[in-house]
């Protein structure tokens, strides 16, 4: 009898341990609700999706450098960068300080993919300096970190703008896409999150249903082994990391979108914020281990902690402190679980 109730412990110590993350979750909500029950609205939670999905999209792209064992600081401000490109060509031709004063209204899709496009193009330019110079992730996200900022701050400061933030956006933009949303009353959706969760959609199938998916996993887990069973080393980490630049781009031009403007600083520390989620969602930082939902809920965490402490009056230097804890708390027990495998 006794070994049966040891046998119970043991299934339901394993079963909160491995759904922490999601007791967490609710755990923090209903704090929240203690202190604040108009907290629990739909309002509330619609405008903690709206703010948390270009963070989603930007978490799932560090998602596919931490599995493969590597890290991505340049993330943020590969952020602002597209924020500032698509914002820089979707001004309204009325609008007194125009970026481009001459240029035609484009289609909205144009500005889009350039700015997504000037992602990739980083990303892939990361992948080449990490896949065959053997540059260490951090030091050559790093550089890459810097050199983006720079260059979006040139980009920024040139005539007539000279760093002026970019508004007058056109309202297809803004309106449209940025704050827009499908169905009405307390059933309407908006467009950043719908396009939120079609992105982790097609996340979700590259982690689990394609040959890039497996490789990712296989090289995080084990790098050796991963040559030894004929993957192709260089050639995955050159598209995991194009493509993790591409969500980055998609979340600057949703950014600029939702906010109405840009400036040459978004997205700055937006990578420790993606990388944080990550690792809270159960992304190891020792590569090879992660979900998609994991990385949603981790995302949304931070969104509550935001969104939440801020709704019930707590300083924001209180939020770090939380914010800080629970990362290193999250650190601690990925740690712990990686020590406990080997």
């Amino acid at each position: 009898m006794a070994k049966s109730n040891d046998t119970g412990a043991k299934k339901a110590g394993s079963f909160f341990f491995q759904y922490a993350i999601y007791f967490v979750l609710v755990i923090l909500i209903l704090g929240i609700a203690a202190i604040d029950p108009s907290f629990l609205s739909i309002n509330s939670f619609r405008d903690i999706l709206l703010q948390s999905s270009t963070r989603a999209i930007i978490a799932l792209g560090a998602a596919f450098v931490l599995i493969t064992g590597g890290v991505d600081l340049s993330a943020g401000r590969m952020v602002g960068f597209a924020a500032v490109l698509s914002a820089s060509m979707l001004q309204i031709q009325e609008y007194s300080h125009r970026f481009y004063p001459g240029l035609p209204n484009l289609p909205l899709w144009v500005p889009v993919l350039i700015a997504i496009f000037a992602g990739l193009l980083v990303g892939l330019i990361n992948g080449l300096i990490v896949s065959r110079f053997s540059v260490p992730p951090f030091i050559a996200t790093l550089g890459s970190m810097v050199a983006v900022y720079g260059l979006n701050s040139l980009y920024f400061d040139m005539k007539p703008n000279q760093s002026q933030p970019i508004g007058g956006l056109r309202p297809d933009f803004t309106t449209d896409l940025g704050s827009g949303y499908i169905g009405t009353g307390i059933y309407s959706i908006p467009y950043i999150v719908i396009i939120a969760l079609v992105v982790a959609f097609i996340v979700w199938v590259i982690f689990n249903k394609t040959r890039l998916g497996k490789s990712m996993y296989a090289i995080g887990g084990n790098i050796q082994a991963a040559v030894v069973s004929g993957i192709n080393v260089k050639q995955v980490l050159l598209y995991v990391y194009a493509i993790a630049g591409a969500l980055y781009g998609l979340a600057g031009v949703m950014e600029a979108a939702r906010t109405g403007g840009a400036t040459n600083n978004y997205g700055n520390m937006y990578e420790l914020d993606a990388i944080a989620a990550c690792v809270v969602g159960g992304v190891s930082t020792a590569g090879g281990i992660g979900t998609v939902p994991g990385v949603l809920v981790g995302v949304l965490i931070f969104g509550v902690i935001n969104y939440g402490l801020t709704y019930i009056g707590v300083s924001p230097y209180w939020q770090l402190i939380i914010k800080g804890l629970i990362i290193i708390t999250a650190v601690a027990f990925d740690i712990r679980k990686y020590l406990t495998k080997k």
